[in-house]
């Protein structure tokens, strides 16, 4: 079965920050420093997801969507990131699971997607080592709950986003400005991935994923100082996160001025590389790198021209999701196991976003072609089902199929919502 489905995050749309036990988590502290969001916006209502999820789940299914891709709250489900967990925080995405289930909704959570209990960013956050194994016995935690209804987990989402905008540039949280040195994060992020690919094994999990952003990475120009340039950028973007997952060996980054990763211990590389049933993509654009860059890197981003962009600025580039898909296939062969295209979506303003259903339906067309050159793609998901807190955007980029006026709190299915609902209906007969 091919799932079509929608994806959020829990802090974009859960709200109730201080409910039910739920702790601080690092977006929460970033997001009420002045000057780290757009208009100082946070998500401590978001869009009260906490509270109206029955009216989404139904949006879903009356949608016609088969799978939803949801992330847990870790601070919901243990406040400090560590001990016993909070009943009401579970209860809570048990009730959500049930509800999907109940509408033949394949519920696809990710245990961790950027909110960080607070607690633990004050130990050292994925810069300690020892946050691994406090993420393992938290997706233990969640299994055991949720693992009788729930076969479909995905670990970690955009680790390299994650390592790159909350340690290395400090624009996401949780702000630290550590550029290279934030390599550590992505080390740590992955073992704790193999751990808990381990623990959900053990709690019966069916189907275990991680979830990687990537991008077509495009040379300026063939100098071979520009393609040297593109080559050290796909290093880091794209190899580093996913040549240890399917391959068990990190890349050569001799272009950074750096002959061996000092982090790594005996038998981690072996922890990482976990058998998985699935590769989650992330696809936005393709990018065009130059070099060298400023600051000791040695790239820079030369942006890209001749495409029509999204409201965020990004250049619409169907055509690079099968460019990407096809040379996934190609650089790892049968280490590459079936693809879930986990987000794609754009920004774009207005209920009747016609811009939206052009974006999609050139996308999908783009997986579909990629399917044809021999691509086991088994799943797309849209981002996302709900306009929502756009990190550090704030409520200024509006990327849902649903329209949430965030004063009332009311949902409005926009045009692409209802093309989308029109195409999957097309596809079942």
């Amino acid at each position: 079965m091919f799932l079509w489905g929608t994806a959020t995050a829990s802090y974009q749309i859960e709200g109730a920050v201080g409910e039910d036990g739920r702790g601080p988590s690092i977006w929460d502290t970033f997001s009420h420093e002045p000057g780290r969001t757009r208009d100082g916006h946070t998500g401590d209502v978001a869009c009260d997801h906490y509270h109206r999820w029955p009216e989404d789940v139904a949006l879903m299914a009356e949608a016609g969507l088969n799978a939803y891709r949801f992330s847990i709250a870790w601070p919901r489900v243990q406040p400090t990131g560590r001990g016993e967990p909070g009943k009401k925080g579970l209860d809570f995405y048990d009730r959500l699971v049930d509800a999907l289930c109940e509408k033949g909704i394949v519920p696809a959570p990710t245990l961790f997607h950027w909110d960080l209990p607070q607690a633990l960013e004050d130990e050292g956050g994925w810069l300690n080592r020892d946050i691994s194994g406090y993420f393992a016995d938290y997706a233990a935690i969640v299994a055991e709950r949720l693992s009788d209804r729930v076969k479909m987990w995905i670990t970690l989402n955009e680790p390299f986003v994650h390592m790159v905008f909350g340690y290395g540039l400090g624009v996401h949280a949780p702000g630290r400005a550590l550029f290279l040195d934030a390599l550590p994060v992505a080390h740590h992020q992955l073992l704790g991935h193999g751990l808990a690919v381990q623990a959900l094994r053990a709690a019966g999990a069916e189907q275990v994923l991680i979830t990687n952003n990537c991008t077509p990475v495009w040379p300026a120009s063939d100098s071979a100082e520009d393609l040297s340039a593109a080559d050290a950028y796909d290093t880091l973007h794209n190899l580093l996160f996913n040549d240890p997952v399917l391959l068990g060996t990190y890349p050569d980054f001799s272009a950074y001025g750096i002959a061996k990763l000092d982090f790594i211990r005996t038998g981690d590389l072996e922890t990482i590389a976990q058998p998985l049933d699935g590769l989650g993509i992330n696809y936005y654009n393709p990018t065009r790198i130059a070099g060298p860059g400023s600051g000791g890197l040695p790239f820079e981003d030369a942006g890209i021209t001749g495409y029509p962009t999204t409201a965020f600025g990004w250049p619409v580039v169907p055509d690079g999701l099968r460019e990407l898909l096809v040379s996934l296939k190609a650089r790892y062969g049968t280490a590459l196991p079936p693809v879930y295209i986990t987000e794609n979506g754009c920004s774009y303003e207005g209920v009747d976003d016609q811009e939206r259903i052009a974006y999609l339906d050139g996308h999908i067309a783009a997986i579909r072609q990629a399917q044809r050159e021999g691509v086991d793609l088994r799943g797309y998901f849209v981002w996302s089902l709900l306009d929502n807190f756009e990190w550090a955007e704030g409520y200024h980029q509006r990327f849902g199929l649903v329209h949430v006026d965030f004063e009332t709190q009311k949902r409005t299915p926009k045009a692409s919502y209802h093309w989308l609902k029109g195409l999957i209906e097309t596809l079942k007969d």
